[in-house]
């Protein structure tokens, strides 16, 4: 069985709102509704700024609610 990889899953979009604890909501392309995002384990490591108005990708959870953070364009 072959698994998806991230990149496979990647959707983008842009950083609205910067909140607390590193959580970030962002606009995706082609939907109204802005999502809560967190900073990928990598990203942290090696502290890789978001800022307000990056274009972002995201890896959206399975289940809904929150997705990560996995590349800043």
């Amino acid at each position: 069985m072959q698994e998806k990889s991230d990149k496979d899953l990647l959707v983008y979009g842009t950083v609205e709102e910067a909140l607390p604890n590193a959580l970030f909501r962002v606009l995706l392309d082609g939907e109204e509704k802005p999502v809560i995002t967190y900073l990928a384990g990598k990203m942290r490591k090696f502290k890789i700024r978001v800022l307000v108005g990056d274009r972002v990708g995201v890896v959206p959870e399975p289940y809904g609610g929150k997705a990560r953070i996995a590349k800043r364009l």
